[in-house]
C-alpha cells in the first residue's frame, strides 16, 4: 500500500548455479493514490481501535478483582495475541505508506509470516479452550471451580503457546529451504504464505502437503473441539425448562460464537482450498477480516454482550476521566 508506483529493482543473491531474490515487494491492496490514502486512514483508523479496544479488556481483567475466573483469563490472552497479531503487519503497512516503498527483506518476510501464523494458531487454541471453559460452565456449573483450577488454565494457555512456536518453527523451515527466482512480487499487504509459495521457483509440494495435512490438523482439531463443546452445551440447554433460563444459558455462550465463525470462516476460505482455485483479491479480502478486522471486532463482541466486563471498562473509563 506504498505510495510509489514504480517498482525498485530486484536485488538477487547469488548462488552456485542460479540466482534468488534477497527482498520482496509488498504491492499492498491498491496502485491507485486516492484509494491508498483513504486504505492508510482505513488501517490507521482500526489498528488504534484494536490496541485501544484490547488494552482496555487487558486493564479491566487485571484492575477488577471478579474478573479473575477461568473465562476472564483466557479473554485476557486473547486480548494479548490480538494486539500482537495486529502489530506483526499493520504497522510495516503503514510505514510503507508514509516512507513510500514497497521492500521487505527476505529475513524480514519469513519473520513476519512465522509470527502472523504463530498468532493465528494461538488464536486458534484460545478460541477451542474457551468452548472447553464455557462447556464445563453450563453442563458442570457445579463441578466448575474443581474443573478449571488455575493449574489446568495454565497449563491450557502454555501448551498452546508452545504447540504454535513449534507448528510456525515448521512451516517457516520448509519455507526458507526454497528458492525465489525473478519474480518477487506479492500481490498482499504481508508475507503471506500461498502467495510466497505461488512465487517460488522450487518445488512446493512438500509445503504444500504440510498445510493441508499437519496445518489442517492444528486448525480442524481445535474446531472440531469447539463443535464437541457446543453440542454438548445445546443438549444441555434445552433440557432447561424455562425459556428465560435457555436463553441465559445461550446467551453466555453468544459473543465467543461470532468470533469463532468469523474467524474460522475467513481461515477456511483463504488455507483450505486448492491453491490452483485461489483468487488475489478474494484471498486478500479474506486475510483482512482475520488480520486486521478479527482482532479490532473481538473487544467490541465481548464487552457488549457482558455485564461484568462492560461494568469493569466503565469503572476503568471512569478513573481515567476523573484523574485527568
Amino acid at each position: 500500500m506504498a505510495i510509489s508506483t514504480n517498482l525498485p529493482q530486484i536485488q538477487l543473491r547469488r548462488g552456485a548455479n542460479q540466482s534468488s531474490v534477497s527482498e520482496f515487494l509488498l504491492l499492498g491492496l491498491s496502485r491507485q493514490p486516492q484509494q491508498q490514502q483513504l486504505l492508510f486512514l482505513l488501517f490507521l483508523t482500526m489498528y488504534l481501535a484494536t490496541v485501544l479496544g484490547n488494552l482496555l479488556i487487558l486493564l479491566a481483567i487485571s484492575v477488577d478483582s471478579r474478573l479473575h475466573i477461568p473465562m476472564y483469563f483466557f479473554l485476557f490472552n486473547l486480548s494479548f495475541v490480538d494486539i500482537c497479531f495486529s502489530s506483526t503487519t499493520v504497522p510495516k503497512v503503514l510505514a510503507n505508506h508514509i516512507l513510500g516503498r514497497q521492500t521487505i527483506s527476505f529475513s524480514g518476510c519469513l519473520t513476519q509470516m512465522y509470527f502472523v501464523f504463530m498468532f493465528v494458531d494461538m488464536d486458534n487454541f484460545l478460541l477451542a479452550v474457551m468452548a472447553y471453559d464455557r462447556f464445563v460452565a453450563v453442563c458442570h456449573p457445579l463441578h466448575y471451580s474443581a474443573k478449571m483450577t488455575p493449574q489446568l488454565c495454565a497449563l491450557l494457555v502454555t501448551g498452546s503457546w508452545v504447540t504454535a512456536i513449534l507448528d510456525m518453527l515448521l512451516h517457516t523451515l520448509l519455507m526458507a529451504r526454497l528458492s525465489f527466482c525473478a519474480d518477487n512480487a506479492i500481490p498482499h499487504f504481508f508475507c503471506d504464505m500461498t502467495p510466497l509459495l505461488k512465487l517460488s521457483c522450487s518445488d512446493t509440494h512438500l509445503n504444500e502437503v504440510m498445510i493441508l495435512s499437519e496445518g489442517a490438523l492444528i486448525m480442524i482439531t481445535p474446531f472440531v473441539c469447539i463443535l464437541a463443546s457446543y453440542v454438548r452445551i445445546t443438549c444441555a440447554v434445552l433440557r432447561i425448562p424455562s425459556t428465560k433460563g435457555r436463553w441465559k444459558a445461550f446467551s453466555t455462550c453468544g459473543s465467543h460464537l461470532a468470533v469463532v465463525f468469523l474467524f474460522y470462516g475467513t481461515i477456511i476460505a483463504v488455507y483450505f482450498n486448492p491453491s490452483s482455485s485461489h483468487s488475489s483479491e478474494m484471498d486478500t479480502v479474506a486475510t483482512v477480516m482475520y488480520t486486521v478486522v478479527t482482532p479490532m471486532l473481538n473487544p467490541f463482541i465481548y464487552s457488549l454482550r457482558n455485564r461484568d466486563l462492560k461494568g469493569a471498562l466503565q469503572k476503568v473509563i471512569g478513573r481515567k476521566t476523573c484523574s485527568s
